[in-house]
């Protein structure tokens, strides 16, 4: 893999865990949402927002690039094949989610597309370093050194643990 294509992803990853990190923490922590404040009159509002919140954590686990790898992994498929399935998987997971959007804040959401986002990207910028005779182990293999060797690449962390505040912040 090329030194420049490492930096440009170590570059797109920090930015957008850096800008999701500043959005989500920059926001006043007294501040509640309309059906916050009628959780006294009525909790059913708040039920579902855990709830969504609930279901957005298992979105956030499951697209997590070394838990996609573990799930999906098949023997004998090449990288390009292997690229095809971590993505169109994530686009299922994400897609079958896409209702809970209604429930959670505008941060919440832009967070979990944020990480939908740059796990895609991640993932189709490596694959295009490979060479066409690569396997889809060489692929996972290489997802997860990138994981290991750039702890700012896993921005599954900073979203669950943003989904777990806000789902905190509603039952306090």
């Amino acid at each position: 893999m090329d030194t420049i294509d490492i930096v440009i992803i170590a570059v797109v990853a920090l930015l957008l865990g850096g800008g999701t990190l500043y959005v989500l923490f920059s926001k006043n922590d007294n501040e509640k949402t309309t059906t916050q404040g009628n959780a006294n009159n009525d909790t059913t509002p708040v039920k579902v927002q855990l709830q969504a919140y609930e279901r957005l954590l298992i979105l956030t686990d499951r697209i997590a690039l070394p838990n996609l790898i573990s799930r999906v992994n098949q023997a004998g498929l090449t990288a390009k094949e292997m690229q095809a399935m971590l993505t169109q998987n994530i686009k299922d997971e994400f897609n079958y989610n896409i209702t809970q959007q209604i429930y959670v804040s505008a941060d919440a959401w832009s967070a979990v597309k944020n990480l939908k986002e740059q796990n895609m990207l991640i993932i189709n910028q490596l694959a295009n370093t490979l060479p066409p005779n690569a396997s889809g182990l060489d692929l996972n293999k290489m997802l997860l050194e990138y994981l290991m060797s750039d702890k700012k690449g896993a921005l599954h962390e900073v979203v669950s643990d943003v989904l777990s505040y806000e789902a905190k912040k509603l039952i306090s």
